[in-house]
């Protein structure tokens, strides 16, 4: 195994430690303060920049192998054919095994690094998700602990905060909203009368003057 794809092993190591250690169930505060470690430390944010540039070169070699193990494929269908076909032997015994090796290696490189990748995908993910997590959770603590400090409030207003209190008392204030504009319309009606038979009365007091 040469250098470079024995450093892209210990990557795939480190990252499967990395991914047993996410997982690990912790306690809370010490789950929190991991991440906040890890979110907030400069160091860390360097190196998780330089492995985006190293994830570049390793999809790279991804994209080699994947041609290696294709050109290797080909070229054993070819004399595979050949060799069917009635024809002397294409690849001899020790140039067959040449080129089992090299479908081999280029094969083995090929998983490598597609595990890798893979999984640096599936650590990018697991990452985002457990912050997420602590998230809500946090907010959730912060609700509990607001729920409690305003107990005697809710004592005060009985069942309101039980599940169709809410909406009851909705419901209670549109009934009391429509009855008050229902009123409003009445009043404006017998005032409109009351105006009205005003006129009238005002209008036959002033015909007799009229007629003297």
């Amino acid at each position: 195994m040469t250098l470079y794809f024995s450093l892209v092993f210990a990557l795939l190591v480190t990252e499967m430690v990395i991914f047993m250690t996410l997982i690990v169930p912790l306690p809370h505060s010490w789950r929190r303060a991991l991440f906040t470690f890890i979110s907030e430390n400069p160091l860390i944010a360097k190196l998780q920049y330089g492995l985006k540039i190293t994830f570049i070169f390793i999809l790279i070699l991804f994209i080699d192998s994947v041609n290696r193990v294709y050109r290797v494929q080909l070229e054993l269908s070819t004399a595979s054919k050949a060799q069917g076909a009635g024809g002397a032997a294409v690849l001899g015994g020790s140039e067959r095994m040449e080129v089992q090796a090299r479908k081999f290696y280029s094969q083995r490189n090929m998983y490598l690094t597609g595990f890798t990748l893979f999984l640096s995908l599936i650590l990018n993910r697991t990452y985002v998700t457990i912050l997420d997590v602590l998230r809500l959770e946090d907010e959730v603590m912060k609700l509990k602990g607001e729920g409690g400090a305003k107990g005697d409030a809710a004592a005060k207003l009985g069942n309101a905060g039980e599940p169709g209190e809410i909406a009851r008392l909705k419901k209670q204030l549109s009934e009391k909203d429509r009855d008050m504009e229902n009123l409003k319309k009445q009043v404006q009606s017998q005032q409109d009368e009351y105006n009205r038979m005003g006129d009238e009365v005002s209008g036959s007091d002033s015909a007799p003057k009229k007629d003297r």
